[in-house]
Parts: C-alpha cells; sequence; structure tokens
C-alpha cells in the first residue's frame, strides 16, 4: 500500500452552493492506494496515521483537480494558422493545418492543463480516417500521452456522418463551388467519410481495451445535429445506453447551427434530441450558446448539462451563452477550454476567472457567478459530464486522491487583507505559477512545478524539431484548398439570419444605444 498525507493551510473539500463552500482549516487529507481515507485536522491525522509521504505544507491551499470539460487539440489553431474568425469560415482554415505527431501534440496541451491545476480532461477527437485498426492507433497515441503525463482522460471520437464543411450535404455543397476547387474537396471530405458501424466499432474496441483502467474512461461524441444524420444518432443513443456511458454533443454554438435546426426540426433541436431519447444525465451539451427559456427549462427537466466554452465562443463569435440562466434555470454547468482559451493556451484558471467575470449583469442583485459556482462547475459539474463522475470531483472520503496544491505566500504577496475569502483569492489571483502540486490518484504527477514522470522540456524540444521542417506536398495541397475555398464559404452566409432575427432577443441587456 502507498499512503501519504497532503497538509494545508486549508483544503476546500468542495462547493455546497453558490455562495458556501466547505473548508477545513489546518487540515489535511490522508489518502491510501489513491483513495482519500480521511479528511480532518493536520495533528490529528499525522498522529493517527504513519505514511510513506507527507506533501503540502501550512502554507498550501488544497483543492480538487479541476476538470476540462471539453477539449480537441494539442498546439492550438492559430499556432497551426488559423487566425480567430467566424466558426464556419474558421473550420475552412482549419483545413490547411500542419500534420502533428499525436503523441507529441496532445502532451504539449497537458502540460498546460496539469500546470493549471487540471487533473482529468474530456477529449473529444476530431476527423478520424481510415479502418478501425487505423482509427483505434491514432486513438491510443492520444491516450498513451495523458497515460506519460499521468493524467485522467475520458477520450471520444467525433461522430459525424453528413454536412461535413457546412449545413448541407456534402455533394450539394461541392456542387456549388468552381469546378477547379470542387474537385480538390471532394477526396478531402471523402477521406473523412467513416461508416457509421465502424464508429460503433471503434467505441467497443477502445471501451473493451481500456475497460479496467483506473486514468482512461470512453465515451461517446456525437458531433452536433447537422454533422449527425437520425441515423447516426439513433447508433450513438443505442451505444451510449447498451453501455451506460455519458455522450458529449456540440449543439447551438451559433445562430446558423440554430436556423439550421429551425429548418430540420421545425423547432428546438433540443426538443428534437429529446424525442429521439437522447437527453438526460448522460448527455451534455458543449456551447448551448443560443438555447431558449424553453430549452432551459428542458435541460433542468431531464437532467441534460451544459459545458460552457467561454473562451471559444468569445474568439469564434459565437455568442455569448445565458449561464445566468442555466444556473437560475437549475442546469448543472461544467466548464471546457476548447480548442483553446482567451490566451491561446489551456490556462483553467484564466478560464475559470473568464467565467466568473463574463456574467456580471449590471445592477443590484445576485444575477452574477459566484466563486463557489466557478469552483462547482470546474470540478464536481465537471466531473459528472465523464465517466469518472462518482469517482471525482470534490475531496470526500472514498473518492479518488485527485487534488491541486496552491502555494498560498505567492497568491498573498506581497499583501493580500485578511478578510478576502479564500477561495475569491484563488480564483481571482491564482496563476500557473502558484501551482506547486497536482495529484492524481495519489500520485504527484506535479511537484514543485516540475512533472515527475516525463521531461516536458525534451518532449517541446522534439515537436519544435518535427514542425521546423518546411510543408511536405500534402500540407501544401490542404493549405492551398483552404485558401481556395474560404471566399466561397463565406458567401454561403450572406443572407445572415442574425439581421431581423426573433431568435436573437439577448437574456442579458449589457449596454445602450441611447
Amino acid at each position: 500500500m502507498v499512503s501519504s498525507l497532503i497538509r494545508s493551510k486549508l483544503v476546500i473539500t468542495r462547493a455546497l452552493d453558490r455562495h458556501t463552500v466547505e473548508i477545513v482549516e489546518g487540515g489535511a487529507v490522508y489518502q491510501r492506494d489513491g483513495v482519500i481515507v480521511e479528511i480532518g485536522d493536520a495533528g490529528d491525522l499525522a498522529a493517527r496515521y504513519p505514511v510513506d509521504e507527507v506533501l503540502g505544507s501550512p502554507h498550501h491551499v488544497v483543492m480538487p483537480g479541476f476538470v476540462n470539460s471539453h477539449h480537441h487539440v494539442g498546439l492550438t489553431p492559430l499556432q497551426l494558422g488559423a487566425v480567430d474568425d467566424a466558426l464556419e469560415t474558421w473550420w475552412i482554415s482549419r483545413l490547411g493545418k500542419r500534420k502533428v505527431d499525436l503523441y507529441l501534440d496532445t502532451l504539449y496541451s497537458a502540460f498546460e492543463l496539469v500546470e493549471s491545476g487540471v487533473t482529468t480532461v474530456q477529449h473529444l477527437h476530431n476527423r478520424l480516417g481510415g479502418t478501425v485498426e487505423q482509427m483505434a492507433a491514432a486513438a491510443n497515441r492520444v491516450i498513451d500521452a495523458y497515460g506519460a503525463v499521468g493524467m485522467r482522460v475520458s477520450y471520444s471520437h467525433s461522430v459525424r456522418d453528413q454536412n461535413r464543411i457546412s449545413y448541407m450535404a456534402d455533394e450539394e455543397y461541392i456542387a456549388r463551388l468552381p469546378d477547379d476547387v470542387g474537385a480538390l474537396l471532394g477526396p478531402v471530405l471523402r477521406a473523412q467519410s467513416i461508416p457509421l458501424e465502424d464508429n460503433i466499432a471503434l467505441f467497443e474496441a477502445l471501451h473493451d481495451q481500456h475497460r479496467n483502467s483506473e486514468r482512461v474512461r470512453i465515451q461517446l461524441a456525437p458531433s452536433n445535429l447537422h454533422w449527425c444524420s437520425d441515423k447516426a444518432l439513433e447508433l450513438v443513443r443505442d451505444c451510449a445506453l447498451r453501455h451506460q456511458v455519458p455522450m458529449h454533443m456540440h449543439l447551438l454554438e451559433t445562430v446558423y447551427q440554430k436556423e439550421y435546426a429551425k429548418q430540420r426540426s421545425g423547432g428546438s433541436p433540443l426538443r428534437y434530441l429529446h424525442d429521439l431519447g437522447m437527453l438526460g444525465p448522460l448527455m451534455t451539451i458543449g456551447h448551448g450558446v443560443w438555447f431558449t427559456e424553453a430549452d432551459i427549462e428542458l435541460a433542468a427537466e431531464t437532467g441534460t448539462m451544459i459545458c460552457h466554452n467561454a473562451s471559444s465562443n468569445l474568439r469564434l463569435r459565437d455568442g455569448i451563452a445565458p449561464l445566468n440562466a442555466f444556473e437560475a434555470g437549475g442546469v448543472k454547468v461544467a466548464i471546457g477550454i476548447d480548442e483553446a482559451g482567451i490566451n491561446d493556451d489551456r490556462d483553467m484558471l484564466q478560464e475559470m476567472r473568464l467565467v466568473l467575470n463574463l456574467h456580471r449583469e449590471p445592477g443590484m442583485h445576485d444575477r452574477v457567478p459566484t466563486a463557489g459556482q466557478v469552483l462547482r462547475m470546474a470540478t464536481e459539474h465537471g466531473a459528472q459530464t465523464t465517466p469518472f463522475g462518482a469517482s471525482i470531483g470534490t475531496l470526500e472520503p472514498g473518492k479518488a486522491a485527485d487534488m491541486v496544491l496552491f502555494d498560498w505566500r505567492t497568491i498573498a504577496y506581497p499583501y493580500l487583507d485578511e478578510e478576502v475569502p479564500v477561495l475569491e483569492a484563488v480564483l481571482r489571483r491564482a496563476r500557473s505559477r502558484d501551482v506547486d502540486t497536482v495529484i492524481v490518484a495519489g500520485e504527484p504527477i506535479l511537484r514543485d512545478g516540475r512533472f515527475t514522470r516525463i521531461d516536458k522540456k525534451a518532449v517541446l524540444h522534439e515537436l519544435a524539431s518535427a514542425l521546423a521542417v518546411p510543408r511536405d506536398g500534402d500540407e501544401q495541397a490542404q493549405l492551398d484548398l483552404a485558401r481556395r475555398l474560404k471566399p466561397h464559404a463565406a458567401s454561403f452566409y450572406d443572407a445572415d439570419p442574425q439581421h431581423g432575427c426573433s431568435c436573437c432577443r439577448p437574456f442579458y441587456h449589457m449596454n445602450a444605444r441611447q
């Protein structure tokens, strides 16, 4: 047995509600074999439990490890040449990205996640292709990278079988293009075409392979309503129910997706999914920017969760999700950094701070996010969007010993009034530099700011060296295609549905023209 005592200035075990967090001052966490046994007074626990290792100190704040509930890639799209744009044309820019080794790429973002206190990530893998065996090998390159760092990962590949480039059938879209551009795009889209049965077979293979893994889970990701036929949605639904695994689905990210859903379903896409039997505690909606009041009521009624991706929504002109309405309606909300945060990195502390400040409606009322609420989003609620939900997200006996230790001395330096609540100080002031230790299943995977399992500097050097060479012929051809396709892609959206659209009556009154 391996045991340790994690000492602290105080232990923040969980958020009880918007305004109340559970705190043990002068506390410690005793864990054995990766599971929390007891939380209590540090002196008392030290006297009663002989341990193999003591971590932390009276200068540390201990909190549950964070969960990034929506993540895709390592090197950011901007690093790979896709400058921020409207989502629908930004997709086109991404066609021109470099080929990057999946293992090194995943390690790059894993470093940033762990350094900001993330212990669990939900990895949504886009654009797989090939045979089931080839896709499984690619998936395991990603999974192995998280294992090399020591993180938990809930992995899923994105299921899509239609409308890969826009909100219409691929063949119809290609027919609208000049012949020379369409001839280049066709093979690219066909290479991304995977038989629906192969999508399910891939899930089954990965799920069986990792069923006994402590830190790996496999779940399902129907990509989005416009990307999935009814047959695809039904197959994913049946698979999720059969294996009792969660689903994570992008939905209502932009107003164009809302218009598409109206045309396809005649109303709310959330109601459409409900009628297909897909809503409930197994479903998390990624984004949900354009939810209506009725959608929020339906999500709350069914126990459907939402993952709020604040940075991504701002960067890609999606809009601002009505977080305050979600909270008031009783919907559980998690936090995702998506492709990259507002600073083009994967800093969970920065993302939490953005969420805390983005939704501060003017006025003398309580319609603002609170520190307790944001902590719960980044921990307990995030955990519940993954198959790890019952074992992580809070610090309590019987749960996994996943936690992050902050150095209070650097957070409070050179001065911090003693009246400031500690959680407020952490969420508003802490940076990655203040993350001292990150523990997963009782194992310090980051200690004194250094990774314990892997040489970060060597990995980054290898990644930089691999990309220091010029683009090869295939990469250049993809870039040329993206450049030629983008003007035609933008013209598809000239009839902007936002002009005069009743669906755009906002939840927030943020300013005034007169």
